[in-house]
């Protein structure tokens, strides 16, 4: 049985891994609470800027570095809210047309995201998607520490991931699926036998198009 595997921030969804991880800063106990995440978080943004240009993986440890201190009953209580405010009005009109158009081929389908787990897996509930890769936060004594567990869901590392996930579950990859958005993603795409660009950016667009691959809009 092949797998499909999907990048979500802009293949699946408009909204990147900042508007959730805000959504938690602005939902803190106290407007206190808020306030020193959001000033923290702020203080970070030019070193998160030029990480996101230069090493995703980085990126990704600095910005969930603003979940330190966060009880995992408040991460578990506010998902459900960040996914109905944050993540559902964002998926794209013709998103959940694609994944059906996989699962209806009996595909394996699998988001592949640097987004949080308990969230992609409410993502994945709702489009039907039947697993994820995804971010994990390292909690000790039911607190999030602010650090990612390893390994961390970002570039060249999702097709490591997408390699042992088929290895693992006897996919043939040169049988399978592969979408995305970003260039940042070819390491990805390239790792199966069909890769298609998704929403593409300019290079990925102009790679697409060299190379072949379908380019799909899932906005229209």
């Amino acid at each position: 049985m092949p797998a499909s595997y999907f990048d979500v921030d802009g293949t699946l969804v408009t909204t990147n891994l900042v508007h959730p991880t805000v959504f938690y800063m602005l939902n803190q106990p106290t407007p206190m609470h808020s306030l020193a995440k959001l000033g923290r978080a702020i203080v970070k943004a030019p070193w998160m800027a030029m990480a996101e240009l230069q090493d995703r993986r980085l990126f990704n440890e600095l910005l969930f570095s603003s979940f330190e201190g966060v009880s995992e009953d408040r991460l578990v209580a506010l998902a459900e809210e960040a996914f109905a405010k944050v993540l559902k009005p964002a998926i794209y009109a013709k998103a959940r047309d694609l994944v059906k158009c996989s699962l209806d081929k009996g595909h394996d389908v699998v988001l592949v995201s640097g987004a949080l787990d308990f969230l992609m897996q409410l993502l994945a509930d709702h489009l039907g998607a039947t697993g994820i890769i995804a971010n994990r936060l390292e909690v000790k004594d039911r607190f999030a520490t602010g650090k990612l567990l390893r390994p961390v869901v970002a570039g060249p590392e999702k097709a490591r991931l997408i390699r042992e996930h088929a290895h693992a579950h006897g996919h043939d990859l040169d049988e399978c699926f592969a979408y995305s958005d970003s260039y940042s993603d070819v390491p990805m795409l390239s790792v199966v036998g069909y890769p298609a660009a998704v929403n593409p950016d300019r290079k990925l667009k102009m790679l697409a198009q060299a190379y072949h691959w379908p380019i799909l809009h899932l906005a229209a």
